[in-house]
């Protein structure tokens, strides 16, 4: 165990919910949770570089190993999964929705290379963070593309992976952006989308429904590697940003 402790670091408690899912016979020089899990919660709540890990955390080469080791297989995917499902039923709700809400979100790139393009409506060069959530704000489905890419080129290849997991689905709230996909929803994955129409009064206001994704994109901002995109690959920003929803839900959990 490490002498130093940070505020990312997982809980005793958290462990526990999740500590089944990283069993092996094997033995190892460094722990699991102490010197590797750790230390990637680190890197994505500071935001720091993988070969500025400190000192009590397991070398950055090992960190970066077991990463990319569970980008590859999926595994926090399904671990993340696994623990909004439990944080549903801990609030009294079944362990699937019934409704998801969709949304992207433009965030600019740092000068690492990968998939990039302007999004021109934003204002923004770099990638879109494209989400599915559920009515209490839990990660359901998530795609990086390059910011140029509109909407409705990502919807299906966002929601299809969702159905093939979620069988109580049955309507998806999303903003004006996704007008015009409701008879594709509803043939290929046998869904209703309800197209939420924004205020057209001055100021601001709170758009029904969609509020909920925008409270997430809201969690995300405590999160300094999701500030922008770090990663040359867009499955890598899509493991961050696991690992950050996983944290927060382990937080509902504990």
């Amino acid at each position: 165990m490490r002498q130093k402790r940070y505020s990312s670091d997982l809980t005793d408690s958290q462990w526990e919910q999740i500590k089944s899912y990283f069993a092996t016979g094997r033995r190892r020089k460094f722990h699991l949770r102490y010197h590797v899990l750790d230390a990637i919660l680190y890197i994505v709540k500071t935001g720091t570089q993988w070969r500025m890990l400190p000192g009590g955390f397991a070398p950055w080469q090992t960190a970066y190993y077991y990463f990319r080791r569970w980008r590859e297989e999926g595994r926090i995917r399904c671990i993340l999964s696994i623990t909004c499902r439990s944080a549903r039923r801990q609030a009294g709700r079944h362990g699937e929705p019934s409704a998801l809400i969709v949304d992207c979100q433009s965030v600019p790139s740092a000068r690492t290379g990968g998939i990039s393009s302007f999004d021109a409506f934003k204002k923004v060069k770099g990638r879109k963070r494209h989400i599915a959530v559920d009515m209490q704000g839990l990660l359901w489905g998530l795609v990086v593309h390059a910011a140029g890419d509109h909407e409705t080129q990502w919807a299906l290849q966002l929601l299809a992976p969702v159905a093939s997991r979620l069988s109580r689905v049955e309507t998806v709230f999303a903003d004006q952006a996704y007008r015009g996909l409701e008879e594709t929803i509803d043939r290929e994955l046998d869904w209703e989308l309800q197209v939420v129409e924004s205020d057209d009064k001055p100021g601001f206001s709170v758009d029904p429904k969609r509020w909920i994704v925008e409270r997430t994109y809201g969690w995300f901002g405590g999160w300094r590697r999701l500030d922008r995109e770090y990663e040359r690959r867009t499955d890598s920003s899509e493991t961050m940003v696991r690992f950050a929803m996983l944290r927060i839900v382990l937080n509902r959990l504990d």
